[in-house]
């Protein structure tokens, strides 16, 4: 038989379902809290996929190192003087030339119509300089004679007025005679002192003129010199002795004044145009030790150079090699340059960290001591050098850590190395 249920039953259960919820509650917001404490598990990570270094004390070179190419220390750009068309290439690159060496041959045949027509001005000018000349000198000569004339009479009439002057004292010849011989002789003085300066102011034009028919004639020589240099150019030379890196032009090409022609370099002369980044060349000064990979040996320099500027982030620095170039060395070859900056004596040193600049504080992992685990640990830098760089604080000699680019882990302290 059925017995009913009373209210107070009723309450009784729902007070322990109420019971129940709080508990549930509790615990659920419990192991929230429980788990929120806990560290997120460590990544796991290929030890054979990291580069890792020993810390360790020794001596650092402090070195920059930048690509660059082998140029010829003394090479020359060979221009055209002039206009013309290409009539002939003569030597190719690669060909040793002297100074006199023909590498092309141009033809301008207005240039030459110029050089003949200077030449018979030049012909024509001297020509008429001779006729002028001998026209001068005779029209000089005549009046030379004239005042030599009025000379001698004046010379003559003095000597009578000097003879009368005596032969009047003595009463010999009568007072008007003797006066219009002085009278005479006083006259062609006059005569005698003009003519003399007239002869003086005819020689001077004749000099006058004689030298600006030199000067034309002169500047019309200089004219026809130049035509006749530039007739020469269209013979284009090597200028110094060496090899002809490359001929910039082709048969039947034409070029104005200034072009490019060709390169002529001493290939025996070398010498490194290094790039080297901006961040790094600050410490770069001239007369530093260098040395120059070829890839067939290595060649001691010195800095010689350091461009003022920075192109694309990078300076330029020129090397001179001081030892000699090893089989296959030639211009335009690229080559590795390295520059001793200084040495640093008994430093901790370690390889260089894929991320990490000279001076900085970087986050690294390092190896814990169960040798599975490592932790990251903060690390200041100092001096750099090509793959070394100086630990000042935050490891120890003999420790381990992970130069590789970890980059995927920022969010991890921790990381777990499986083999």
């Amino acid at each position: 038989m059925d017995i009913p249920r009373g209210k107070a039953h009723k309450r009784r259960r729902t007070i322990f379902r109420v019971l129940w919820s709080i508990v549930a509650l509790a615990g659920i917001g419990g192991i929230t809290w429980y788990l929120s404490q806990l560290e997120p598990a460590a990544p796991s990570v290929d030890r054979g996929t990291m580069w890792m270094d020993k810390v360790r004390r020794a001596d650092l070179e402090v070195k920059v190192r930048g690509p660059g190419t082998l140029v010829p220390e003394e090479e020359l750009y060979i221009p055209a003087l002039t206009s013309g068309r290409i009539e002939r290439i003569l030597v190719k690159p690669g060909v040793a030339v002297v100074p006199d060496t023909i590498i092309l041959k141009l033809t301008n045949p207005e240039l030459e119509r110029d050089a003949l027509d200077a030449r018979l001005q030049l012909e024509a000018m001297e020509a008429r300089f001779q006729e002028t000349q001998i026209q001068q000198r005779s029209s000089l000569m005549n009046q030379r004679a004239q005042a030599e004339s009025i000379k001698a009479q004046f010379s003559e009439a003095k000597l009578e007025a000097d003879s009368n002057e005596q032969l009047q004292g003595e009463g010999l010849i009568d007072d008007l005679t003797y006066e219009r011989s002085r009278i005479r002789a006083e006259n062609l003085s006059l005569r005698n002192d003009l003519e003399q300066e007239r002869l003086k102011i005819a020689k001077d034009a004749v000099d006058a003129m004689l030298a600006a028919a030199r000067a034309d004639i002169e500047k019309q020589q200089a004219l026809y010199g130049l035509r006749q240099e530039q007739l020469a150019s269209l013979s284009v030379r090597a200028g110094i002795s060496g090899q002809l890196q490359e001929v910039t032009v082709e048969e039947g090409q034409q070029v104005s004044p200034g072009s490019n022609l060709a390169r002529v370099a001493r290939p025996e002369k070398l010498m490194a145009e290094l790039r080297i980044p901006e961040t790094q060349a600050n410490e770069v000064v001239v007369n530093q030790y260098a040395e120059i990979d070829t890839r067939n040996g290595i060649i001691p320099g010195h800095v010689i150079r350091v461009d003022p500027a920075a192109q694309q982030g990078q300076v330029q620095v020129d090397v001179a090699l001081d030892g000699p170039l090893p089989q296959g060395a030639r211009p335009q070859l690229s080559v590795d340059g390295t520059i001793r900056i200084e040495k640093l004596s008994d430093v901790l040193v370690m390889g260089r960290p894929a991320y990490g600049q000279a001076d900085s504080t970087i986050g690294l992992f390092k190896l814990a001591e169960d040798g599975i685990h490592a932790v990251r640990a903060q690390i200041k830098l100092g001096r750099s050098s090509v793959n070394e760089i100086e630990v000042k604080t935050g490891l120890r000699e003999g420790d381990q850590v992970i130069l590789s680019d970890t980059s995927q882990w920022d969010q991890y302290d921790r990381i777990r190395l499986i083999n």
